[in-house]
């Protein structure tokens, strides 16, 4: 059984409680999405936590690609990291150097679409469905980045699967949001309670404007 962790974003807590909800479901292998929490509170922690587990698959998120490539069309996230490191250590290079993509067992993982970690696949069809799907045709996508827990068909015969964020869900529920994948290739969502005010707390004692806008997506579970 594969669990499909995205978008973690230094969340202990909420990382905890999932791996903790994983073991009791009976995951034995993990797919890792990415976003593993560069300038938050723990990203190093989560990091040592993921590599301990089994069977991990490793891709690159926004989030690691951003410490090496900073976004300069992103002039506010620049404005909040700049001057700081971004908490992965010798990890750093690692984590930055990680596959954009990969196919396990006919299943394509993706942190925000084929065609970019930054775009990402809305809950209900759009226009831009065809050109961020990059040529994939008559596949499973599973992908992250909006932290928004949903399934949907998509153009020319895939479906479209995000398994939602650990760390920061913002579909308005709070709990930390995953997803496992059987043995039969079913997807199941599952949705874990854990202590939000602890790890909201964690972005607060950043004390800096990221970690209050941080801290209030995790305590709001949105925008």
């Amino acid at each position: 059984m594969l669990a499909l962790l995205y978008d973690i974003h230094g969340s202990l807590p909420a990382l905890d409680a999932v791996l903790q909800d994983a073991k009791a479901a009976g995951a034995d292998a993990y797919l890792l999405g990415g976003d593993y929490g560069a300038w938050g509170p723990h990203p190093l922690e989560c990091v040592e936590r993921l590599r301990s587990l089994p069977q991990t698959t490793w891709i690159r998120g926004n989030g690691e690609r951003w410490t090496r490539e900073p976004p300069l069309d992103r002039p506010e996230v620049l404005e909040a990291v700049r001057g700081r490191a971004s908490g992965y250590g010798t990890e750093e290079g690692w984590l930055y150097s990680l596959q954009a993509q990969v196919e396990l067992d006919g299943v394509l993982y993706v942190h925000g679409s084929p065609l970019s970690d930054v775009e990402s696949f809305p809950p209900e069809p759009g226009e831009d469905d065809e050109r961020m799907l990059a040529g994939v045709e008559d596949k499973r996508v599973v992908f992250g980045h909006s932290h928004l827990q949903f399934r949907r068909p998509g153009p020319d015969g895939t479906e479209l699967l995000n398994p939602g964020s650990v760390g920061m869900p913002l579909d308005g529920d709070v709990r930390a949001a995953y997803a496992l994948r059987t043995d039969g290739g079913d997807f199941e969502f599952r949705r874990v309670e854990y202590d939000v005010e602890r790890a909201a707390s964690a972005y607060d004692a950043l004390g800096d404007t990221f970690g209050a806008m941080a801290a209030n997506r995790i305590r709001r579970g949105s925008d």
